[in-house]
Parts: structure tokens; sequence; C-alpha cells
């Protein structure tokens, strides 16, 4: 079974793919909202994911892989929700800025566009084709 894709959200300024990059590895954990939780909790081992840069640069700036599938999120007291341990693959050759993905038919039906609150999210082969397509490869 192929790989599924991915896009998590963060704030650069909080943690941004270069501090993915520096640190090898991080634990995905925080997510609080059951959409996006539900999505965490359907990573596979392996399964590629787009990092995309929320409130300050929006926009999709590397990619990275799934290395450990969901676990009890460490930060959650209550114990309800999970997180999943990422790691770098590669930064784009160029960042995919969220005005390019809107104005791209073939990226109308995305999920991050269609439900912009969520921090975790599928994506489709084809938009995943699109947006590194749109990245320069």
């Amino acid at each position: 079974m192929p790989a599924a894709h991915w896009l998590v959200k963060s704030e650069p300024n909080t943690y941004s793919y270069a501090d993915l990059e520096r640190d090898g590895h991080t634990v995905w954990d925080g997510v609080r909202n059951n959409a996006a939780a539900l999505h965490l909790k359907a990573m596979s081992e392996g399964d590629e994911v787009l990092f995309y840069h929320s409130q300050e640069g929006l926009a999709v700036v590397g990619v990275a892989k799934v290395v450990r599938t969901a676990f009890l999120d460490p930060s959650d007291p209550a114990g309800r929700f999970v997180a999943v341990e990422l790691a770098p693959v590669r930064a784009l050759k160029r960042p995919v800025a969220l005005a390019e993905m809107k104005a791209a038919p073939a990226l109308a039906g995305m999920a991050m566009l269609r439900q912009s609150r969520l921090s975790v999210s599928p994506v489709t082969a084809a938009e995943w084709t699109a947006v590194l397509a749109m990245a320069g490869g």
C-alpha cells in the first residue's frame, strides 16, 4: 500500500522546518482539535508530510515523514490525545505560498484550503504532486 500524504501546520516562531532539520526529528504534539487528532491517529510509519508555516510565511516549506505512529501525547495530562513523531526529508526548492495554492485549480478541493483551522489534514496524491511541482520538484 502506498504511503498516505498529510499536511501539518506550525508557526515558524514556535517550531519551524529549520528547527526540524536541526533536531533530526520531533514529537508532533499539542493537537487538541478532534478532527486533526483523528488525522494523527490515521498516520502510518513512512507517510509523507508537507510542512506548512502558518501565521508568518504562509507557505509549504518542506517535506517530512512519519517515523513513529500515534502514541499518547505527553503534553496532554488527561491522556485523551495522541502525538506522532516526524523527521525531515527535505526543504522545498521554493516555498509554495498559500495564495498560490488557493489560485491553483488542482488544489481547489484540498482539505487545508477548505478547513483552514485544522493543523493536520490529509493531502491526496494529486494534490501532493501539484504542490511539489509548484515548488520546483
